[in-house]
């Protein structure tokens, strides 16, 4: 019969884990934290039977799309396919060109280019609105460096009244 691994004295369970002072009685192993996944719609996940299932369509035809570049979902070491949501949208989007539309798939495919194409072209407008505002911000941090550093000792000039004719001539020393 195998030791049991909750234990302190069972073997070598590691540092600090399962150990105690002696007379401590037995200490529960903690189990090493799971590591921390954070699911997009980006994350490849569904093997292809589950995303032929999730979007309605043969797994054959998920092959073909895939083939003809309607879909790109990521590979794994071995070379199967992971979908993500991301991709189930998209085959959903092209069964519904297709069937409801009439849509050929060489036009379904212009049509997923153009809109990644304008996705592209709206994320680099937004980048360069952001880069202008930066710009916009540090000129006018520039111009109150400039208005803050105006000396404060001048005297500002009033003209004579309108009934006065006289005339101020100023010439520098040379």
């Amino acid at each position: 019969m195998s030791p049991n691994p909750m234990t302190p004295d069972s073997g070598p369970i590691g540092p600090g884990l399962g150990e105690g002072l002696p007379g401590d009685g037995p200490r529960r192993r903690r189990a090493p934290a799971a590591p921390q996944y954070v699911l997009t719609e980006e994350t490849p996940v569904y093997v292809i039977s589950v995303a032929a299932e999730l979007s309605g369509l043969h797994p054959q035809t998920l092959r073909q799309y895939d083939r003809l570049g309607l879909v790109s979902p990521d590979r794994t070491a071995g070379r199967g396919r992971r979908y993500s949501a991301r991709d189930i949208e998209q085959l959903r989007e092209v069964q519904r060109l297709s069937q409801d539309e009439g849509i050929n798939l060489a036009g379904i495919k212009r049509i997923i280019e153009l809109e990644n194409q304008v996705a592209a072209l709206q994320a680099r407008v937004a980048e360069l609105v952001d880069s202008l505002e930066g710009a916009a911000a540090a000129l006018q941090q520039r111009e109150a460096a400039v208005h803050a550093s105006y000396r404060r000792d001048l005297v500002p000039y009033q003209p004579p009244s309108p009934h006065s004719s006289a005339l101020v001539v100023w010439r520098p020393k040379r």
